[in-house]
């Protein structure tokens, strides 16, 4: 796939005397935009997760997998 983007021509031809490769850099850039934005999802998933987990009572699933082992 290609994408394109409009830079100012002296950003361009300053970049190209420094020889920066321009397609790597703008690769780089949008995956690590990409990584830093899936980490944030995961840490909002997570934060609801934690308030979901602060209700659940230890001590009651604890009981339930002592009685369950007792039973067989």
């Amino acid at each position: 796939m290609t994408v394109s983007t409009k830079v100012r021509r002296e950003l361009k031809e300053e970049a190209e005397r420094l020889g920066i490769k321009v397609s790597e850099v703008l690769r780089r850039a949008l995956e690590e935009e990409v990584r830093r934005r899936k980490l944030e999802e995961l840490r909002k998933k997570l934060d609801e997760l934690d308030d979901v987990l602060e209700k659940i009572d230890i001590n009651r699933i604890v009981e339930a997998i002592r009685e369950d082992r007792e039973a067989r």
